[in-house]
């Protein structure tokens, strides 16, 4: 639970890499997530070239942060809907592998943000244009990581008005 009341958008970076067997802990974290009849349909990016990145960042108006981490994860899906179980659960099963990636990043000392990029087809192109992503594949967000410049003190965002009981 610590890494839930500690995670925070983090978009200012230490220009210091992150290391490999960060990076492996990452993808372990994003791989147990769940998935609709456990059809798993991610595969993901990794960049570390700073071209690259500063290309990433002008994916639209809310990426520009990404300019200033030295890795970028970018998770994809597959698009052939033929390999799929439950093809219309791709998004959501994407959205838990990333949260994993952000609360694993809590817990091994990095930070992150998830800028979404699905389902908007410009953005999607142009980003799977700038890392030569496999035509198979479809970006689904870019997610710059590493150590953070500063963190910020975490707010509760608990709402019990939000709550509501069926007995």
């Amino acid at each position: 639970m610590e890494a839930i009341f500690k995670r925070i958008s983090v978009r200012k970076f230490e220009d210091k890499p992150v290391e490999q067997e960060k990076i492996d802990q990452l993808m372990k974290a994003a791989m147990a997530a769940p998935s609709a009849g456990n059809q798993q349909p991610w595969e993901f990016v990794i960049v570390t070239d700073k071209e690259k990145i500063l290309a990433l960042s002008k994916t639209h108006e809310f990426a520009m942060s990404a300019k200033n981490a030295n890795t970028v994860i970018i998770p994809c899906y597959r698009k052939e809907e033929y390999h799929l179980i439950y093809p219309e659960y791709t998004h959501i099963d994407l959205s838990a592998a990333c949260t994993n990636i952000l609360l694993e990043a809590v817990n091994i000392g990095l930070g992150g943000v998830w800028l979404g990029v699905a389902p908007y087809e410009e953005a999607q192109k142009y980003v799977e244009e700038v890392v030569g992503i496999p035509e198979d594949l479809r970006a689904f967000c870019i997610m710059p990581i590493g150590y953070p410049a500063k963190l910020r003190d975490w707010k509760s965002r608990f709402d019990e008005s939000r709550i509501h009981y069926v007995k």
